[in-house]
């Protein structure tokens, strides 16, 4: 691949539109006319090292931008610990009808623990109901042992 069709392909990835007429004129400044511009982008989107670099590109940029279930246990597991933190917002009086807003860190309260638990739970499986029958059928004999109704 040509260093202009690679300068093509990413300006096509850069653009949001994915404009290949305007990523052709880009890479190609020589060319003014659009509608060659159009006619030579759809072209050289044809040729195979070309679109393979696009979507080699699209697939990395995708997968950066996407967060896998290895990053959201490690990101839940980090709120459940209360070892996060985000930027909230509080306002103070200054003096009197003066007040001040300002930016502050904060750690997760326990509602906002007890909700990462429990998405965390819920994807290792830990809530399904398989798993309460399984442990329920084990506990009532010994419930009801330890009660004296049977031996």
């Amino acid at each position: 691949m040509t260093g202009k069709q690679r300068r093509f392909a990413d300006e096509l990835l850069r653009d949001p539109e994915r404009n290949q007429t305007r990523a052709y004129m880009i890479a190609y400044p020589r060319v003014k006319n659009s509608d060659v511009a159009k006619a030579a982008a759809s072209r050289l989107l044809t040729d195979v090292n070309v679109s393979a670099y696009v979507k080699q590109r699209e697939d990395e940029m995708s997968s950066a931008r996407i967060a896998d279930a290895r990053e959201i246990r490690e990101y839940l597991t980090r709120v459940m610990r209360g070892e996060s933190e985000s930027e909230i917002v509080v306002i103070e009086g200054k003096d009197v009808g003066v007040s001040e807003a300002r930016a502050m860190q904060k750690r997760p309260d326990e509602k906002e623990r007890m909700k990462a638990a429990e998405l965390l739970g819920k994807h290792l499986g830990l809530w399904s109901e398989k798993h309460f029958e399984e442990k329920s059928v084990g506990l009532v004999p010994d419930i009801l042992k330890a009660v004296g109704d049977i031996e």
